[in-house]
Order: structure tokens, then sequence, then C-alpha cells
């Protein structure tokens, strides 16, 4: 499968709305020139609640990025074609909603399912305003719905989706993957929504190496509903995260609030099953790198492809965005890989995919 390099039309203007480690990586991205040596945006800014955190920014963005407090946050969203939304997950939703009366479009990093159902909601005002609203734009959902499109196009018909995890960006996904850890499960089975208890269905997944296999656990996690919105007519839907036993330990106690230090290398693990011809297939992919870079990569990239106008209007996940093979050779371009399982004799790095 081929496809012509994209290389995205000037953006008026994108601001980043939270200063943690994915939005001020998101912010360099954003940066980046094209392929073709060109500015991607007209300008990027960057918008915290945290004066301190804003100072801290000066000397490593200079006048390359406008740095701005979020206690004037409309007046900084001003001459913004799109908002990329990387707060917390759970503290994304008022921002997507005056962003969205205000007529931008929008790419929010949540992963939190009661949060992404909420912006999902919001479909009727999006389109109304005319404006495109991107749901889950991160490593896993994000980065691994793209991939699940792209597989989906190797197939004649999508019958299953599974996805497995392990990693987190920083402090605040990883208190959320506890926090997911021990809540209770979304999969979709022949149509219908069925709960299962978080940590329950154990199931061996293989990631890229060095990280290999992993024992994985149902989760409260939000892939299922931007995926099934995607799809469907698919039948069954699962997403797990791996997990130790020092994990199932910590998951009961209180979740306590750590450094600022972004997390080591994390993977993700797509496979989709269906047919092709008269043949039953399953294609699996998967990514390694560290969860804060993959995801603020994929949310960049997401950003300009909404601020190109290549995104319809609504509320979608990255899966119902348009064809994914351009997006996945700009995240190749930018260092972030893709490998194809075929039953472990070979690894391949992006030959299929940029």
């Amino acid at each position: 499968m081929t496809a012509s390099p994209w290389s995205p039309s000037l953006t008026k203007g994108i601001a980043v709305v939270g200063a943690g480690i994915v939005g001020v990586r998101a912010a360099r991205e954003l940066l980046t020139p094209t392929a073709e040596g060109a500015a991607a945006t007209s300008g990027v800014r960057l918008v915290s609640r945290r004066p301190d955190r804003l100072e801290q920014l000066v000397s490593s963005f200079g006048s390359s990025v406008d740095l701005r407090s979020a206690e004037q946050a409309e007046p900084d969203l001003d001459g913004s074609a799109v908002v990329l939304v990387a707060r917390a997950a759970g503290e994304q939703l008022d921002v997507v909603r005056d962003a969205v009366s205000g007529g931008r479009h929008v790419v929010a990093t949540t992963d939190d399912p009661d949060e992404v159902s909420a912006i999902l909601a919001l479909d009727g005002a999006a389109t109304a305003a005319g404006v495109t609203v991107v749901v889950g734009v991160g490593m896993s959902p994000g980065l691994s719905c793209l991939l699940a499109r792209h597989a989906a196009g190797v197939l004649d018909q999508v019958d299953e989706i599974h996805v497995a995890r392990d990693g987190a960006a920083g402090p605040a996904c990883a208190r959320r993957r506890l926090r997911a850890l021990r809540g209770t499960a979304q999969e979709w089975r022949d149509g219908a929504w069925v709960r299962r208890a978080g940590f329950s269905g154990r199931e061996l997944c293989w990631f890229p190496d060095p990280i290999g296999a992993r024992d994985c656990y149902r989760a409260e996690l939000a892939e299922p509903l931007v995926l099934v919105d995607a799809f469907p007519e698919v039948e069954r839907v699962t997403a797990r995260l791996a997990a130790s036993r020092v994990d199932r330990v910590l998951a009961p106690l209180p979740i306590l609030v750590g450094p600022p230090v972004e997390g080591g290398p994390g993977a993700v693990r797509v496979e989709v099953r269906g047919r092709r011809g008269g043949t039953r297939e399953i294609v699996v992919y998967g990514v390694l790198d560290r969860p804060g870079v993959a995801a603020s990569a994929t949310a960049a990239i997401m950003a300009l492809w909404v601020g190109d106008g290549r995104a319809p209007v609504g509320v979608h996940g990255a899966a119902a965005v348009g064809d994914p093979l351009p997006m996945l050779q700009e995240l190749a371009r930018r260092g972030v890989r893709t490998a194809v399982f075929d039953g472990g004799t070979h690894r391949a790095g992006d030959e299929n995919l940029a």
C-alpha cells in the first residue's frame, strides 16, 4: 500500500492548552518543519495554568512559542484555528466545549472513558459549528486507532479489533493507568457493551522488542468507545493494559502524585481480525517508543491534519478522520516507527507504512 507524501499547508495557528510532558513535546513537534523545510503553522501558543511552568519554558522556547497564562484562556485562543488540548485526562471537556463554541477545531488527548464519551456527545454542536473535534489522540488511543484503520484497509471485512499497551507518558498518565486497572472495563461484543472487572482476563501479549511478552488485563479504557464509533459493523473490540504483580498490589491503594518525570519506553499492539477474499486473516501492528514521544507527535500531526482541512466536521476518534497512511508516514519521518508482526520470523520497520 502506497500513498503520496503529505506536506501540510500552513495552518493559521495552533494553541496547545496544557504544558505537561505531552503538551510541551507537542508544541515542539508543531515547530518541526515539513519535509520540504517549510513551517507547518503560522504560530504556536502554549497555554498553562502554572506561571512557574511558563517561566521554566521561556529558556527552552524563547520567542518561537507564544507562552500565555490560562487566566486569560479565551483571549489566548484568539487567532488560533486549532486547539490541541493536553491537560490531564478528566480536565479537558470544558476547554473542548469553549473551543467548539468559538468555532475552532479541536484535538483532545484525553483517554478518560467518561470524558471521551462526553466529548463524542458534542458531535451535534461541532457539526452545527462546522468544526472538527478529534478525541482520544495519544499513543493509545490515537496512534493505535490509526494502525487499526490501516490494518482494516488490508482486509475486506473487519470482525474484531484487540488493542494492548504498556507504559505511561508521565505521572498523570501513570495515575490514570492505575485507576483504569481498578475500574470497570467495557468490551464490545456482538452489537452490545459488556462490562468486566478490571484486572481480569489475563492474556499474554507480545510487544516489539525489547519489551516482548507481557501479561495484559482488562481495564477501564476509552479505546473501545472510539473504535466502535469508527467501525460500527465490528463484532468485538477489546483493550488491555500490561501490568505486573506490583501493579496488582498498588491498584487498590490511594494514587499518589509523582514527580514530573517522563516515563520510559512503552509499546502498543493492535490486532485486527477479519476476512480477505474467502480467507480469515489476522493483521498485527506494533509500536515501541516512549509514550510521551509517540503521544505528542501523534497529537501534533493530527492538529496539522485537521488544520489542513482533511478531517470531516463533527466529533470523531483518530480512526475516522481519513486515510491514516500519510500521518503514519509523517510519524515515521519524525522517528515514530511501526513494526509489522508476521509470526515472529521477521520484524519490519516501516516498509508497509511509510
